[in-house]
């Protein structure tokens, strides 16, 4: 079983939930749940409009092709990258690429998230270190 991020954050809320999630069951909607997802999908597509304008038009990615050494990538975000190992798999927002500084330096990666709360939780920061863990 792969542990992605959805799974991850309903883990960090409730562990009934997750265990559900776990094995397929359906969620039931509510009006607030809805709305928040809403409201989060509108601010994630938002948020990476805004990433993408301030970057040069070759800068940026979409996901990223299968057959890319990421050591000598040329592009400065990936945007919807989808990041997996043996168990565990993410679906981060966007992922900004430094360029190494010097020889026998590497490049750095960061994970991007967007969240339209106005304050950071734990979880939210939880699940960033996740999508980094990724």
């Amino acid at each position: 079983m792969k542990i992605n991020a959805s799974l991850f954050d309903a883990g960090l809320k409730c562990l009934t939930k997750c265990f559900l999630r776990s094995i397929g069951e359906v969620d039931t909607r509510n009006a607030y749940a809805e709305w928040v997802r809403t409201e989060s999908a509108t601010y994630h597509r938002e948020g990476i409009n805004r990433l993408m304008a301030r970057a040069a038009q070759n800068e940026c990615v979409r996901g990223l092709p299968e057959t890319e050494n990421l050591k000598t990538a040329e592009w400065r975000f990936a945007i919807n990258f989808v990041a997996g190992s043996k168990n565990l798999e993410s679906s981060i927002h966007a992922l900004e690429r430094t360029p190494s500084e010097g020889l026998g330096r590497f490049a750095q990666f960061m994970p991007i998230r967007f969240t339209f709360f106005n304050k950071l939780t734990r979880d939210d920061k939880l699940l960033l270190v996740f999508d980094a863990l990724v």
